[in-house]
């Protein structure tokens, strides 16, 4: 009989660098289908005229922070903590801004098919 693996800790709110020259983007778990990972901004926005434009659906939570997320076509959504959105696969969006002077921490797990 093999030891159960052992679960590893992680609090998503620590280790935060105090400089954030690019987004902080790591993945937690990955699987068959589903990747989940965790971002980090401060101050941080899609580049000019630039659009998502991904192959997987986007569940977003914002944990912390503030921003606020374009729909093409749409009127920006402003995001506090607790709040999420479902972005459909191929669903053209970007992030039009986050909190300059704290961190926004995001959870985004990405997944393929839509139950």
């Amino acid at each position: 009989r093999g030891m159960a693996k052992m679960a590893i800790l992680i609090n998503l709110f620590d280790d935060v660098p105090a400089s954030l020259p690019e987004e902080l983007v790591q993945t937690l778990l990955g699987g068959s289908g589903v990747r989940i990972e965790r971002i980090v901004s401060r101050g941080h926005a899609s580049p000019e005229g630039f659009w998502y434009d991904q192959d997987e659906h986007e569940w977003v939570l914002l944990l912390a922070g503030a921003a606020r997320l374009r729909f093409e076509g749409e009127e920006p959504i402003d995001l506090k903590p607790g709040m999420f959105v479902d972005v459909p696969a191929h669903r053209r969006h970007r992030v039009e801004w986050t909190e300059p002077d704290r961190p926004t921490i995001w959870l985004a797990i990405f997944y393929g098919e839509r139950a």
